[in-house]
């Protein structure tokens, strides 16, 4: 059997009292910040939209608090944060786990920062890293590669980057989902053809903020995406760092890691430092980079200023991972010295399931080759023996999935009949 999840914790953190805060966005990577500190005795807490969320079941949770901080006014949520920070006996650790709450943060850092101990960036660098066209634009000033990226203004700004860059072209949303087709909400599109592309700006024509950028196509399979997790200090030091590529995604080709592997990179770390001490950036960072075989070159596509979904693909021999480097730091420990196991594989079994199949019906991968692919994997997200409440929970979460895209395409289709 070639998958076993890794529940061990090799690392002892002498002093597990400080409480933990987990602003869970992302359930698989909330989910793992749950578990990696559960797992050595630290009290962790859970914001979550909904309480039957798969992460919300975990076993290592003190307690769930539920709250929506994309609709709630950001002074609300800070209120509702105070009280949950009195409702625990000690001031606690606060992290988020995706872009809205990693910004929410940032901006909110000083009405926080009584009741809650957090590490982030300046807000104009998370803002900076939150945008993709911003993010393309301070690569360019420091001489850090990156694709061509723009933000269309008008429907000459997109046939005059087609033209430059060709097809196909990237979409990507600059801040989370944009309409790709009516009542079909994505965060990434590779476009083949102009009447496409011109088809999917005239659709978010009119949203406030406009919500897609064009990205140049970097030719080259999903293994020849990049990824850099680590955390740094209030003085820019990277505590703890890794590097690894994507094996497979989801969706297919265009989505995040569903099956990854730990492998060094020396450039993609010197770039990566160079970059975030550049703008002083500290506290945990996702970072993505495809290489380009074209000019030789690994090429930024995106900064999360955040804790990454795919943090517990990067462990160290001794158990040190990205969250757990962040609490010894934040709670006054040192960091020790880690080696991330090369060769290590994590998978997101669910998701990489959808993304075999898809390769299977396109001949890239057959059933020999995908039993040689789990070779090496060493954890998962779902399937954890200690653990299992989530996993169980988890058809839940593709329910209500399944039945907001439903929802969405019968809207669409009604505002599309009383229009015409």
């Amino acid at each position: 059997m070639y998958f076993m999840p890794n529940v061990s914790s090799y690392i002892r953190i002498e002093d597990n009292s400080t409480p933990v805060v987990v602003l869970v966005s992302s359930q698989h990577g909330g989910l793992g910040v749950i578990r990696s500190l559960g797992r050595a005795g630290i009290p962790v807490y859970g914001i979550h939209e909904h309480s039957w969320e798969p992460a919300a079941r975990s076993r290592f949770l003190r307690k769930v608090f539920c709250w929506n901080f994309l609709t709630s006014p950001a002074a609300d949520s800070v209120t509702f944060l105070m009280d949950v920070a009195n409702t625990i006996s000690r001031r606690p650790i606060l992290i988020p786990t995706s872009d809205i709450t990693a910004l929410f943060l940032a901006e909110n850092a000083r009405s926080l920062a009584e009741n809650f101990i957090f590490s982030t960036a300046s807000v104009d660098v998370v803002r900076n890293f939150s945008s993709k066209v911003q993010t393309s634009d301070l690569c360019g000033e420091m001489g850090i590669p990156t694709a061509a990226t723009a933000k269309p203004q008008s429907r000459e700004d997109v046939l005059n980057f087609a033209q430059m860059s060709r097809f196909p072209v990237i979409v990507k949303g600059e801040y989370g989902e944009f309409l790709r087709k009516r009542g079909e909400r994505v965060r990434v599109a590779t476009i083949s053809g102009k009447e496409e592309l011109l088809a999917i700006f005239d659709l978010n024509t009119g949203a406030t903020p406009f919500p897609i950028v064009l990205q140049e196509y970097i030719p080259g399979g999903d293994d020849t995406v990049w990824m850099f997790n680590g955390y740094f200090n209030g003085r820019s030091e990277c505590l703890f760092g890794a590097t690894g590529r994507k094996l497979r995604q989801f969706p297919p080709h265009r989505g995040s890691t569903s099956l990854g592997i730990c492998e060094k990179s020396e450039v993609v770390e010197l770039q990566t430092a160079r970059l975030l001490r550049g703008v002083g950036y500290c506290g945990p960072v996702d970072m993505g980079y495809r290489y380009d075989v074209r000019d030789d070159q690994y090429k930024l596509l995106d900064v999360n200023p955040r804790v990454g979904s795919t943090f517990r693909l990067f462990v160290a021999s001794n158990g040190l991972d990205v969250v757990r480097a962040l609490y010894l730091d934040l709670s006054g420990q040192t960091v020790p010295p880690a080696q991330v196991c090369q060769g290590r594989k994590w998978i997101v079994e669910s998701n990489d399931l959808v993304s075999s199949w898809a390769a299977f019906r396109e001949r890239q991968l057959t059933f020999r080759g995908w039993l040689r692919s789990l070779r090496g994997v060493q954890e998962g997200v779902w399937l954890t023996w200690s653990d299992l409440v989530p996993l169980m929970t988890l058809p839940l979460l593709w329910l209500r999935k399944r039945l907001r895209k439903r929802t969405l395409r019968v809207a669409s289709g009604v505002i599309k009949d009383l229009a015409g």
